[in-house]
């Protein structure tokens, strides 16, 4: 099962690329169809390019259902949890198993209505039609505009988003049952960076003592190094004033 632990990232990566591609090769395809150059022009207008936002179009729709099945896993949707913050460590996990599998059920339910609904609506015919059985009166589906693909491949994105998003409560709730832990989302955190942690200190770097000039502390600090205490300073002092 391991293969999705980052299946989210791999899909969204993917259709994030293709569909910033296409809508690039788009527009620059109008923009140098509009040139007037000979033999050029005549090769970009016979280019049908039509297709492209619907394509884009049908990859954002993929990539938000299952941008929300990566949200779960992450911890990223916003729950309101004041109240469930403020009970007891046993009641709130009460609470907190309950609301999983309220999330595992309706995006379950949702799954598999969903599922019907796409086998129902021409992926029963195309199925029969490839497997070569006989498909009798079964209903073979519309098609979308442009590309002209069977409808139910653009709406298979509801029952395997939603399913997916079922199986990753499933799979918090059994994490927060075993280790009481639960995902959580830092929003200025950018996954594959390491942050550095800074030096700590022991004074403002921004002080301005003198209300004029901020303070280098790296040569303060060396400088400090450096000096003698004040005391054997002054004894240096007073043994040159006293031989003179």
């Amino acid at each position: 099962m391991k293969f999705l632990d980052h299946l989210e990232e791999w899909l969204i990566t993917f259709l994030m690329g293709a569909a910033t591609t296409i809508i690039f090769v788009a527009v620059l395809h109008r923009y140098a169809s509009g040139l007037a150059i000979p033999g050029l022009q005549d090769w970009l207008i016979s280019l049908n390019l039509s297709w492209a936002q619907e394509l884009t179009i049908i990859m954002f729709v993929w990539m938000a259902k299952f941008g929300a099945a990566y949200g779960v896993r992450t911890g990223i949707h916003v729950g309101v949890d004041v109240l469930i913050n403020r009970l007891q460590a046993q009641t709130r996990a009460k609470f907190i198993v309950f609301g999983l599998l309220a999330g595992a059920l309706f995006t379950g339910v949702i799954g598999l209505l969903g599922a019907h609904f796409v086998w129902e609506n021409g992926a029963h015919y195309s199925i029969y039609k490839f497997l070569g059985l006989d498909t009798g009166e079964l209903f073979e589906g519309p098609t979308t505009p442009d590309l002209e693909w069977p409808t139910w491949i653009v709406y298979s994105a509801i029952p395997l988003g939603s399913l997916l998003m079922c199986f990753r409560f499933l799979q918090v709730m059994m994490r927060f049952v075993r280790s009481g832990e639960l995902p959580h989302h830092e929003h200025g955190h950018v996954e594959g960076i390491e942050e550095k942690q800074p030096l700590p200190v022991d004074v403002n770097p921004y002080a301005m003592d003198d209300d004029l000039h901020p303070h280098d502390l790296q040569y303060e600090r060396r400088h400090r190094d450096e000096e003698p205490p004040n005391g054997h300073e002054r004894r240096n002092l007073g043994g040159r004033g006293g031989a003179t």
